[in-house]
């Protein structure tokens, strides 16, 4: 890579690490079309940024834990069923080219940022019966597992909202607990797409450099703001973006 791209990479490792501490999400699905946008292989674009989720993830997961925020029983099953279910979505991109995950991950992007941005999360927590419960945290985890083995990123891009929305859990603990679980679903991702040669790993190390502190330091403004409010920012955010990426890749 030019000494150009190493900075680009740079500066886009920092602007995702911030936002996913800020919003509780691990960054590669904003990473993914950023990296294809500045001329990284799509393919490369996908994987390269999934290794560095992990020490990112983990360092916006622990100000989250300072504050006692992670629910640790949705911890231990998404991580239970989301692994297996992430490694077959990471094996399955042998099969889908790298421009239609590509495509498919700016698509994601703008449905999401729309949804932010018109439904906030609900800030309290509802009851659910115990067995209720544990099904739909179990369709909760194989999901995400699934797409995020495919997009390869941690999942935390559709854990917190799906935390939200589904699971009734409030918007600070899904974004707390979201990330502590991308952490562990980006490590099978991050083998498979090693074996099958994805990972650039100068730039995981650039990406990586810029996105761990930056992730930290997102995490504690995010825990020290309205949560509606951070969710109706993201989402314009995330809308304007899906789209100008849809539109500058046609």
């Amino acid at each position: 890579m030019s000494t150009e791209t190493l900075v680009e990479v740079a500066v886009i490792g920092a602007f995702v690490g911030f936002l996913g501490g800020l919003f509780g999400k691990g960054g590669s699905a904003i990473a993914t079309p950023l990296l294809a946008l500045v001329g990284i292989p799509p393919i490369v674009a996908l994987a390269s940024p999934l290794p560095a989720t992990i020490p990112s993830t983990l360092a916006a997961s622990y100000a989250y834990w300072r504050e006692r925020l992670i629910d640790w029983r949705i911890f231990r099953w998404s991580v239970f069923v989301g692994i297996p279910a992430t490694a077959a979505g990471a094996y399955a991109t042998r099969w889908i080219g790298g421009d239609v995950l590509v495509t498919a991950t700016e698509v994601v992007i703008t449905a999401l940022g729309v949804r932010f941005l018109l439904r906030p999360g609900a800030p309290h927590e509802i009851a659910i019966e115990p067995r209720g419960y544990r099904l739909r945290l179990v369709a909760v985890a194989a999901t995400v597992g699934i797409l995020s083995g495919l997009l390869a990123n941690g999942g935390g891009f559709l854990l917190a909202p799906l935390f939200v929305v589904v699971l009734r859990v409030s918007i600070k603990r899904s974004f707390a607990t979201s990330l502590a679980v991308a952490s562990v679903l980006a490590v099978p991702g991050t083998i498979v797409h090693a074996f099958l040669g994805h990972i650039d790993w100068s730039l995981v190390a650039v990406f990586g450099l810029t996105s761990i502190p930056l992730s930290y330091l997102g995490a504690r403004v995010g825990i020290r703001t309205h949560p509606v409010r951070l969710e109706r920012v993201y989402g314009a955010g995330l809308a304007v973006l899906g789209a100008t990426l849809l539109l500058a890749a046609r």
